[in-house]
């Protein structure tokens, strides 16, 4: 059946089947299902958490029927979670580019589509663990262990999309501090002043995201020098 773009029967089977040492390639099915599933909605919070918890639901379940389970579940959860990882990192750059896009045009990231794609940035590593939770919450008692150790291994190291939003965030505010620099005063004085007020507003916007999203990484950091 297909839920949220997702062939959740044939993941089952894929998951139910897979050994241990297929889970380069399960990894690789897992990111190429989820990808194609994300690129064929538009890319909320809401979408992502659907299609998310769709492929962790169903990882889970075809896990869980593995004749080699528990022994192979904790692999093969870990291959799906890589797998969802990568998937939304990718989907994290496609905003970053639709970002610049905006900001290159001139819009203000205080209009109401950048802000919430500022935003939405910002709570994409959030949701990626809440759908993990979520599905680890709702699987059998068998797989109780296998999630916890997934999931404490998975928030230690920090994720691809943690790190890809906090790189975009990055990047913009460099975007926009470049575009500032290269302002030079016009006819009009008073629109000069506008434009670095932008700027200036911007800026603030920016490091405060970056602000908030950065310490998740420095923490994964801190655990694994620890």
């Amino acid at each position: 059946m297909i839920k949220h773009g997702i062939d959740q029967e044939a993941l089952i089977k894929q998951f139910s089947e897979a050994s241990a040492k297929q889970g380069a390639a399960v990894r690789k099915e897992v990111t190429e299902m989820t990808l194609k599933a994300l690129q064929g909605r538009e890319l909320t919070l809401a979408n992502i958490k659907q299609v998310l918890g769709t492929v962790a639901k169903a990882a889970s379940t075809g896990a869980a029927n593995n004749p080699l389970a528990p022994a192979n579940a904790e692999t093969l959860l870990a291959s799906a979670t890589a797998g969802m990882d990568a998937a939304l990192a990718t989907a994290v750059q496609a905003n970053r580019k639709a970002l610049q896009q905006m900001i290159d045009q001139g819009a203000s990231l205080r209009e109401t589509q950048a802000k919430k794609a500022l935003a939405d940035i910002e709570k994409m590593e959030d949701t990626f663990f809440a759908a993990l939770h979520k599905a680890a919450e709702g699987s059998q008692a068998s797989l109780e262990g296998p999630w916890a150790e997934v999931l404490r291994a998975t928030q230690g190291k920090g994720t691809n999309t943690g790190a890809q939003a906090t790189a975009t965030l990055s990047h913009l505010l460099d975007s926009v501090l470049e575009s500032a620099a290269l302002a030079r005063p016009g006819v009009d004085a008073e629109d000069h002043s506008a434009s670095l007020r932008k700027t200036a507003r911007q800026v603030e916007q920016l490091t405060r995201l970056i602000a908030l999203v950065a310490p998740h990484q420095r923490g994964s950091a801190a655990n694994i020098s620890a």
